[in-house]
């Protein structure tokens, strides 16, 4: 029989797609996943697969086209761009109706109390609501209201759950960090469907960005004027001034200084912060393997690279377990 492992799957957004492909390592290797603590997409990912519907739901992230991911972004600009409704009631078609404690694997969700500021482990009770709240990152999707509590996303106090397996009694911890820097070796897979969606959908994330109160006004980074910037930061460096680029209107212009959106400048904050806190909770107790997934191979919320991370989770887990079995 294969070791039993405690998995824990990290915050990361669309990068939590990549823990598919680790899932599926893991058993092609005989690992038995033994219990699970999930955070973010981690909790989504987590949550599906101990109810054994994983490949149900990868069959169905990975059907979907331009149109289909643009049917299920029920916007709101209150709370959240998204509301998050239309998504969360497919994944309930595909897993049913279950509570955490009736699942045939140990399953932990991760979620922060904005009324308490405390972090919310969720071990029984509905596995939906469960992984609804631990998803609800801040500016993307709509926080959940449970009582007179505000749910939100664990990753704002626990990036990567590794405290709710310790006790676990599994013979290794197996932890998912999708905020790694320095692996650049590493580049998201190009497939024929990324090349036709991803023109339509970075203009519709674009739009859905441009609507919120902050945008970087235009011309302003990848085309900032330079006089404007030296008026502010004084002769910029690296600029050739003998013949420097022009935009479009004849100005000279530098690259891109910033987030250009409110939602981009949220979350790339909302990412230094969960790096951060990522580094104290590995260096608080140590996973036996960690698997560590760049950020810089997909934005927080580019969900439409489903296919290209599951592809690239399963590679970097295939290092890292060659890496671990090689040791042990």
């Amino acid at each position: 029989m294969g070791k039993r492992v405690a998995l824990v799957l990290g915050s990361g957004g669309a990068r939590g797609y990549a823990h598919i492909g680790v899932i599926e390592e893991l058993e092609a290797r005989g690992y038995r996943i033994g219990c699970i603590a999930g955070c973010s997409m981690g909790a989504v990912i987590g949550g599906i697969h101990a109810a054994g519907k994983l490949p149900e739901y990868r069959q169905w992230i990975e059907s979907l086209d331009y149109l289909g991911l643009l049917r299920l972004l029920d916007v709101s600009f209150s709370l959240g761009v998204i509301r998050g409704d239309k998504i969360f009631a497919r994944i309930r078609e595909i897993v049913g109706e279950v509570n955490i404690e009736d699942l045939p694997i140990p399953f932990t969700a991760v979620a922060t109390d904005l009324t308490t500021y405390q972090e919310v482990w969720f071990q029984e009770g509905c596995l939906h609501q469960a992984m609804r709240a631990s998803a609800a990152i801040p500016s993307l999707f709509t926080p959940v209201t449970k009582g007179h509590h505000m749910l939100v996303d664990g990753g704002l106090l626990n990036p990567l759950p590794i405290v709710p397996v310790v006790s676990s009694h599994c013979d290794l911890i197996v932890a998912v960090n999708l905020g790694a820097a320095n692996h650049k070796h590493y580049r998201l897979p190009v497939n024929e469907r990324q090349a036709a969606l991803k023109g339509r959908v970075d203009a519709m994330l674009d739009s859905l960005g441009s609507r919120l109160p902050f945008r970087r006004r235009e011309g302003y980074g990848a085309s900032l004027p330079v006089p404007e910037l030296r008026g502010e930061l004084g002769e910029p460096p690296g600029i050739d001034t003998e013949s420097p680029p022009k935009s479009a209107s004849g100005a000279r212009v530098v690259d891109s200084i910033g987030p250009a959106t409110l939602l981009d400048l949220v979350n790339q904050s909302f990412e230094v912060m969960q790096s951060a806190l990522t580094q104290y909770k590995i260096a608080g107790y140590p996973p036996d393997i960690l698997i560590n997934v760049p950020k810089q191979v997909c934005r927080f919320f580019e969900f439409h690279k489903a296919p290209e991370m599951i592809q690239l989770g399963r590679e970097i887990a295939r290092d890292s377990l060659d890496a671990f079995e090689r040791d042990a």
